[in-house]
């Protein structure tokens, strides 16, 4: 009988020979597309890829693990629960925080968060879905986060938590956000989706907040096509937020794990039966939001291409920054607060209200010369039908928030934009702002 093992090093052999003889295209200036964002890998994602498929475990597994304990140690946290996506990982973060286990520090109906509306919608959706009032400030053009003035100033004796993304890997003030919210009591989760490898005054982004959230769509730093996580530092928030992503049930035990407790068929929860079945019982209305093992080996795969996705992100980045400097008369170009120091998303341009064109005419001229544009998300919320009746505050006018919504978008700087491409881009703006 043939061995297995030998069987699957042969086709993992084969998988990375297939990668390998991909052709490999020049890039076509005009003809050829310049993304705003996509996936960079190589054999080595297809190899994880079909190594998981092979063991044919459906549901988290060996990957997830790996992948958990690896992102944790990248992180420096004691906890990473995998999800299949950012707007889960949010969803489980916030939904964390109404568990009736935090007793007084339970998020309830009516209760305030401060957020901004200048962001993605699934930062803002938990607030919402949960029956809290969203209180919206607004975000500075150049950066599009909040300042620290406008985040104390959306404070009320309702607000129980801060929850803000770290919009295009521009981190927020978040170490004095951290110390605002000890100050006051309140929780703090940082959407991080946006900004894998982003520091504050040295310090990572996601290890200043109760909770973060991370997204590994193709689009963002990393990638396993879907996927997400939710990470904390903090052991009794772990337990509750995996409670809430595997069906709200109380039992923590692994996929495929019994009596990890010690107590599975002792104990008694409310009415039920005594003894009655811990992995059974259900202490949240909670969700099944577990990512697949095939989607965490790629994952597995894509960490260790993280740190040169990051420097690739901040050349990009300053490349774009250097040849748009001579058209600061018309362009608000994307920077960062002091401290700072941003994996960046994407690269951020506002077309100011005093310029000779408007942004659908620049967009209008880098997408016909295929280059990809994307708006800042959705400007401002509260201008879009889901959300026009929805219960919230803002805490002062949005002024900067309605601006970006008609004149701001955004353009590639992901580790796939390569040095020909770049100079397109900065062409294609010379031309049309020349004439």
């Amino acid at each position: 009988m043939t061995d297995r093992n030998v069987i699957r090093k042969k086709i993992l052999e084969l998988v990375g020979e297939f990668h390998r003889a991909a052709p490999q295209p020049g890039f076509r200036a005009g003809v050829d597309p310049v993304r705003y964002a996509g996936r960079v890998f190589d054999e080595d994602e297809l190899i994880h890829l079909v190594d998981a498929s092979l063991d044919f475990w459906l549901t988290a597994g060996r990957f997830s693990e790996e992948f958990e304990a690896k992102f944790a140690a990248f992180l420096g946290l004691d906890n990473v629960l995998l999800v299949n996506s950012g707007s889960s990982a949010n969803l489980v973060a916030f939904s964390t925080l109404t568990s009736p286990k935090l007793k007084d520090r339970q998020i309830r109906p009516g209760d305030e968060v401060i957020t901004v509306a200048a962001g993605f919608p699934t930062t803002v959706n938990p607030i919402v879905q949960s029956r809290c009032i969203p209180v919206f400030v607004d975000v500075e053009l150049g950066t599009y986060v909040p300042t620290m003035e406008k985040i104390e100033a959306g404070l009320s004796s309702k607000t129980k938590a801060v929850m803000i993304a770290h919009t295009m890997g521009v981190p927020f003030p978040v170490r004095e956000v951290r110390e605002f919210c000890d100050k006051h009591r309140l929780w703090l989760i940082e959407d991080n989706c946006d900004a894998l490898g982003s520091r504050y005054e040295g310090k990572l982004t996601s290890t200043f907040g109760d909770l973060s959230s991370f997204s590994f769509y193709p689009a963002h730093h990393i990638t396993m096509g879907e996927g997400g996580a939710v990470v904390t530092r903090d052991e009794e928030l772990a337990k509750i937020a995996r409670s809430f992503r595997d069906w709200g049930r109380d039992c923590y035990c692994s996929g495929g794990a019994n009596n990890t407790c010690g107590k599975r068929f002792i104990r008694k929860f409310g009415t039920l039966p005594t003894g009655y079945d811990h992995k059974y019982v259900y202490s949240h209305i909670g969700y099944n939001l577990k990512a697949t093992d095939m989607q965490a080996a790629i994952g597995v795969a894509q960490l260790k291409k993280l740190p040169d996705f990051i420097a690739a992100r901040k050349r990009n980045h300053a490349a774009l920054s250097a040849g748009l400097k001579k058209h600061e008369q018309h362009l608000i170009l994307h920077t960062s607060p002091a401290g700072a120091d941003p994996s960046w998303f994407g690269y951020v341009i506002t077309v100011r209200p005093e310029a000779p064109f408007s942004r659908s005419d620049l967009v209008k001229a880098l997408e016909t010369a295929r280059i990809e544009t994307r708006n800042l998300f959705c400007g401002n919320l509260l201008r879009h039908p889901a959300y026009s009746d929805i219960a919230h505050r803002t805490s002062g006018a949005l002024q900067n928030t309605d601006l970006i919504t008609e004149n701001t978008f955004f353009v590639g700087v992901y580790p796939g934009t390569t040095e020909e491409m770049t100079r397109h881009v900065l062409s294609i703006f010379n031309q049309f702002i020349s004439q």
